[in-house]
């Protein structure tokens, strides 16, 4: 057995988040058998499209796999999808040297973990607008704070001091 060509360390994080999910290992494990164009592909492991396309970019990004662009006998476009041949040993000297080798950019680059697509996550919905305030000036009440909207005891007028300015105005 030759030896197992040695990623940098970007490659490799490219490499190893690549294969971090467990639709792009079932991918490749169906590219094994040979080439296979991507609606039929996701007929086979039964995801959409879209999803296989995005799971099928991280692989080839990573050069696990390949697509190529061609026509069918009726003119049809159809990308087909081949895994790429490749060895990594990885062992603690060969995961050293990767790192050594680490750009700032592959460093920065470790991608979030994959729950949903971006634009598949769903938000928390928005809370209702507060009601309209009761006057001129008057914060609308905070749902948070109950008690929000309502003047701060530092803004009221304090009874004593109102009985100390009474007092200086008549003697």
């Amino acid at each position: 057995m030759g030896s197992a060509p040695v990623p940098t360390g970007d490659e490799l994080l490219k490499i190893l988040g690549a294969l971090g999910n467990p639709h792009r290992m079932r991918i490749i494990q169906a590219l094994t058998g040979g080439r296979n164009y991507v609606s039929r592909l996701a007929r086979d492991l039964g995801i959409s499209r879209p999803l296989l396309h995005m799971h099928l970019q991280r692989l080839e990004a990573a050069g696990l796999v390949v697509g190529s662009l061609e026509l069918s006998e009726d003119g049809k476009a159809m990308k087909f999808f081949e895994v790429t041949p490749f060895v990594y040993r990885l062992t603690p000297e060969a995961i050293a040297a990767a790192a050594a080798s680490l750009t700032e950019a592959g460093a920065a680059a470790e991608p979030a973990p994959e729950a949903t697509p971006r634009s598949r996550r769903r938000r928390a919905p928005e809370p209702d607008p507060p009601a309209a305030a009761e006057g001129p000036g008057t914060a609308p009440p905070d749902p948070v704070r109950p008690d929000a909207g309502q003047p701060d005891d530092a803004d009221r007028p304090d009874p004593a001091d109102a009985a100390r300015a009474k007092r200086s105005v008549n003697p």
